[in-house]
């Protein structure tokens, strides 16, 4: 019989073991070994079962136990020991508190997805990741961050298989009362919410759920309670779940909701006022629309209110490719702002104007939540030196007339929590060998000394570690595998082969990910042949593991999945090749570690980081890839190899294909598995040792999240604040109007005469040029421009590439036809082809880039003279 109503039984813990209570609701357990140890330690077998959850864990221990527990001195001291240690790190110094004045008293975090830990499930890939590792990683480094999310109640999809290998989704539902969370409450007791307007005289209103992630707090909003109808209480049923305007109404609420969940956490607990607001990537963007109107209600106008809100806001983006990015109706996004729904006081056409895609080759009629983003951000950036790359090409168009070079879009490479994902078994083997805190701090605070003391770590060592890793894998491969086949229909007779799965003596790679066609996960199948004989060498055999998810709607990706579990359920190779369902950080936790090779073959450059190979490299586990996203940065042969590419613009997607994966198996035939099975005289592979201690000591320091999380600080957070702290309502005001001014007037804006000394098309290294220029400035005045020259080296198109800058100085005042003189040195620096040209950009102090307004003049063919190509 079905219950007809659920609740949730917590146990009463006993006065000594309150301090259990606090242990489980700080997420911070999720990477404190110490902490999950305890836990383990109160019921082994049902730690196992709950999945290592604390708060799961308490909910099931007999009142027997507790009260053994109780009387338990040697627990109780071990229980004072960790309460006392995580009392100290969430109130001590860290890096954070010791640097110089200036930072930001608060910084909040917007992101759709958070992946904090298997026991949240709030995340769907690579984004969710990246976002629960950089509030990790913050809360180490003792930035005051406040996180902002949705609360999914049937969070992403649980992926099983068909017989006959077809992806399958389930949506298990969460009660958020069984998560390791707590409601925000009012004084009263009464649970704090916040509500957005929606057209029809209908509200959307949600509750605020909080996650402990250490020291930062995460706010969850959560629409299913009862003030709502059945449609506002299902629109944070899923993640990534429904139609356009599904999708809007979470984007709504996770901006606009976000922003004033943020301000009621604040008010109630008295944490610092955020002076920087990030929105990782676009699905957050409508939070710039929410302080903007709160600005108004101040007194400030639109136009003062946007420089205020760009400011203080820094933009993410983690898409190469426009086509994953939200997009939506342009009439859909009228429709849910205005007089009869949200933030009635602004101008429809205005909030429209901030996502309209005004460039060549833009949709007039949809709304582009990266472009809107972009508009209301002062700092960007992409995700690796490569995508910083793709993005300021990809969105040049924003910033008519700048070389993409200049597209004001900088670039953070991401990384990864080391604590979370790095082994327990490498972690002992650190402290045994470096000591516990000088391990601790190498995973948290960065700092290349402390890596290099990885060089010390015997050979024998490593590789009984490497082993040990790969065992473990092996015994996590063939449970789940069986768990897989038992829910694909299998009987226990038909499953004996599996406890021939995999050998923990044979070289493993691995490779998992989400399954859009562009991770190509099938890229190894592109010549079965080659791999079969790869998997069943009888000297160098090779075993992969696969995991993977395709988006609910996206059956290509699902019938790539289908190809590959058909190709493992092979009778031949299925010993060598498995693919598991529904990966997630539970596995992904064991996957890393267990692998001697993490593969990764996108099509460059679509991978805008990628970082599961990081996670990898921490365990020790080499790299083998394509070069896009962070290994197109880092990639040295000393610790790992590139997978050529034949990315060139003649070559067809299946004759490129063809081409890289025969690329991959020359690799692995020729250079990895030989490398791999190769001893020397020691009985051990030590070239390969060589490479996993290269891998530890040159990438460790840079794939970490601490390192990441510094550059945010100290790259945008902190110029963010001060440019926040700069713009006073004045200050706001004053801008605005001169962008106005400026916009106006700049079709007056001209080069009309440029001159040089030089009078030969050859000039000698060293030599110092004078230069004349006439501008014509309109309305405008010289305190409004700067007149720059444009040097540099030139190509076979006359093109300038790696310019250089020099602003010249006005001389005197306006002549008789109202032209402005500019005069200044032009120094040849360079020797081959020479070129320079003349443009003028508006300048205000208060700018943080010549870019900012996207408006430039440059010279009229006829006003050139002498100018252009100085050498060849």
């Amino acid at each position: 019989m079905k219950a007809i109503r659920r609740f949730t039984v917590r146990p009463v813990l006993p006065e000594p073991l309150r301090p259990l209570s606090d242990l489980a609701r700080n997420l911070r357990w999720s990477w404190h070994a110490e902490t999950r140890d305890l836990f383990q330690s109160i019921d082994p077998e049902r730690w196992a079962v709950s999945g290592g959850d604390p708060v799961r864990l308490l909910g099931g221990v007999r009142p027997g136990r507790l009260a053994e527990l109780a009387e338990d001195r040697r627990f109780l001291r071990r229980l004072a020991a960790t309460a006392d240690d995580l009392g100290d790190y969430m109130t001590g110094d860290r890096w954070y508190q010791t640097q110089p004045p200036g930072l930001p008293a608060a910084v909040a975090y917007f992101s759709p997805e958070f992946g904090i830990t298997a026991a949240l499930p709030q995340y769907s890939g690579g984004l969710g990741i990246l976002a629960g590792d950089h509030l990790k990683a913050a809360s180490d480094l003792g930035v005051p961050l406040i996180g902002v999310g949705l609360l999914y109640r049937h969070g992403y999809f649980r992926q099983s298989l068909s017989r006959d290998g077809w992806q399958q989704e389930h949506y298990p539902v969460l009660d958020p009362h069984e998560l390791p969370l707590a409601l925000l409450d009012e004084a009263d007791g009464t649970p704090a919410q916040v509500s957005l307007a929606l057209p029809g005289g209908k509200r959307l209103h949600a509750r605020i759920w909080l996650a402990q992630v250490g020291r930062v707090p995460l706010l969850m909003l959560d629409s299913d309670v009862e003030d709502n109808d059945h449609g506002e209480r299902g629109v944070t049923d899923r993640l990534y779940g429904g139609g356009s305007e599904h999708r809007l109404l979470q984007e709504m609420l996770l901006g606009i909701g976000g922003v004033r969940a943020v301000r009621t956490y604040c008010r109630l607990t008295g944490h610092p006022e955020p002076e920087v607001f990030h929105t990782n990537e676009g699905h957050a963007g409508f939070l710039g629309l929410e302080r903007i109107a709160e600005l108004r209600d101040q007194g400030l106008d639109f136009d003062a209110g946007l420089e205020a809100v760009r400011s203080g806001t820094v933009f993410t983006t983690h898409t190469p490719v426009p086509a994953g990015i939200d997009r939506f109706d342009r009439e859909l996004v009228a429709r849910h702002f205005g007089p009869d729904a949200e933030l009635p006081r602004m101008d429809v056409e205005r909030i429209l104007r901030l996502g309209m895609e005004t460039y060549p080759g833009g949709e007039p009629n949809l709304f582009n939540m990266a472009v809107m983003g972009l508009r209301l951000a002062q700092r960007a950036n992409g995700v690796s030196l490569l995508h910083g790359q793709v993005s300021r090409e990809m969105f040049a168009g924003l910033w008519p007339g700048f070389d993409p070079e200049e597209v004001p879009i900088t670039s953070v490479t991401n990384g990864v929590h080391a604590p979370t994902w790095v082994a327990p078994e490498v972690l002992r083997l650190g402290a045994r060998r470096l000591g516990a805190q000088r391990t601790e701090d190498a995973l948290t605070v960065d700092g290349t000394e402390r890596w290099d003391a990885v060089a010390g770590i015997a050979d024998q060592d490593i590789w009984e570690l490497r082993r040990t890793l790969r065992e473990q894998l092996v015994v996590e491969v063939r449970e789940r595998l069986r768990a897989s086949w038992r829910q694909r229909g299998a009987g226990t007779a038909e499953l004996g082969w599996i406890d021939g799965v995999l050998d923990p003596d044979v070289l493993t790679i691995g490779f998992a990910r989400r399954v859009p066609s562009y991770k190509r996960l099938t890229l190894m199948l592109r010549d079965r042949d080659r791999l079969m004989e790869l998997l069943l060498h009888p000297e160098h055999p090779v075993q992969i593991v696969v995991a993977g998810k395709a988006h609910p709607a996206d059956d290509g990706g699902k019938r790539l999945v289908q190809e590959l579990v058909r190709f493992t359920d092979d009778p031949r190779v299925r010993h060598r090749i498995v693919f598991l369902p529904d990966y997630g950080m539970a596995m992904a936790q064991k996957l890393y570690p267990g692998c001697d090779i993490w593969l990764n073959n996108p099509l460059r450059p679509l991978e805008a980081c990628g970082t599961s190979g990081m996670k990898a490299a921490l365990n020790g586990c080499l790299n083998l890839s394509v070069l896009d996203g962070w290994w197109d940065e880092w990639f040295q042969p000393d610790f790992g190899w590139a997978i050529p590419t034949a990315d060139g613009a003649g070559t067809d997607p299946d004759r490129r294909d063809d081409i890289e994966a025969a690329a991959l198996y020359d690799l692995l035939e020729q250079r990895v598995t030989p490398r791999f099975y190769e001893r020397g005289r020691s009985g051990l592979p030590d070239r390969w040792i060589e490479m996993v201690r290269q891998t530890l000591t040159l990438l460790g320091p840079k794939v970490l999240a601490g390192r990441m999380v510094r550059e945010y600080v100290e790259r945008l957070y902190t110029p963010a604040a001060q440019a926040s702290r700069a713009l006073t309502p004045s200050a706001a005001e004053e801008l605005a109007a001169w962008k106005a001014r400026v916009r106006t007037a700049w079709h007056g804006v001209t080069v009309d005469h440029v001159e040089t000394t030089a009078t030969t098309a050859t000039a000698e290294l060293g030599t110092t040029l004078a230069l004349r220029v006439r501008v014509g400035l309109g309305d405008l005045s010289p305190d409004d421009v700067e007149v720059q020259v444009v040097s540099g080296r030139v190509d076979s198109e006359d093109r300038i590439t790696d310019a250089g800058l020099i602003a010249l100085k006005a001389a005197g005042g306006q002549d008789t036809d109202g032209r402005w003189l500019y005069e200044g040195p032009l120094s040849l620096d360079r020797t081959g082809p020479y070129g320079y040209t003349v443009r003028v950009l508006p300048t205000h102090r208060l700018l943080a880039s010549g870019a900012e307004l996207g408006l430039v003049a440059v010279p009229s063919e006829e006003g050139v003279e002498g100018a252009g190509v100085l050498l060849r």
